[in-house]
């Protein structure tokens, strides 16, 4: 039996949200086990290694926070700049702005009838949000909100950094490097499914993709650290 499936807009934007925020808890997994796994290379102590992962925490996740509150803001202030520029080329040329509308609908493949009856209902329900969403793609009802935004690249950067700093300072000495490692490994594992999940792509590609690359940089950085760390001595 064929279940029907139903798709909409809240379901997208929930969907990019959570891709959104598994990247960004992706991003904190692997800057940060880069970042202890390089300081533990060279032999510190949990101290120097504790102080270590708290200030790159700290100023990835503020980095993170500004980076996305620029980059949305820039967004939504384009965003805004067309619809205004919409709005006025409605008031002062609505015929032609209409018959775009008629264009934009024979385009996708409706006869010239259906094309202008649509065009026609459209218009008489909200000619701005018809027109805007035709030509440019854009909801005027859902601009990002650049706060939101930045709060929840901060946050999901913070929830992924946490994992490879605890991991590496709680266990003894002798075996916090397995340990962290396997446990960056397991928390990729994670983000990667979730990842492939939310887009719908295939789980073992996207999950190969970012363990391999969590380990190559806590190996990497793990030898730098104990390279310079024994040049050092």
């Amino acid at each position: 039996m064929h279940h029907p499936e139903y798709h909409t807009p809240l379901a997208g934007s929930r969907l990019n949200w959570l891709r959104a925020a598994v990247l960004g808890a992706n991003d904190g997994i692997v800057s940060i086990a880069g970042l202890v796994f390089g300081v533990a290379g060279a032999s510190v102590g949990s101290g120097v290694l504790f102080a270590t992962g708290i200030a790159g925490i700290v100023a990835g996740a503020l980095s993170m926070a500004v980076g996305e509150y620029v980059s949305v803001s820039s967004s939504r202030d384009s965003e805004r700049a067309l619809l205004k520029k919409e709005k006025k080329e409605l008031e002062e040329y609505p015929e032609h702005e209409f018959t775009e509308l008629v264009g934009i609908y024979e385009k996708k493949g409706l006869s010239s009838d259906t094309a202008r009856k649509v065009a026609e209902e459209l218009t008489a329900h909200d000619a701005f949000k018809a027109h805007v969403e035709a030509e440019l793609k854009i909801d005027p009802n859902e601009l990002a909100n650049p706060v939101q935004a930045s709060l929840a690249s901060a946050g999901s950067f913070l929830a992924g950094a946490v994992i490879p700093l605890l991991a590496i300072i709680l266990p003894p000495d002798e075996i916090r490097i397995p340990v962290a490692f396997g446990a960056v490994i397991a928390a990729l594992i994670a983000t990667g499914t979730l990842s492939a999940w939310a887009g719908g792509a295939p789980i073992g590609k996207a999950v190969l993709r970012v363990t391999l690359g969590g380990i190559i940089a806590m190996v990497a950085t793990y030898a730098i650290g104990a390279y310079f760390g024994a040049a050092l001595v």
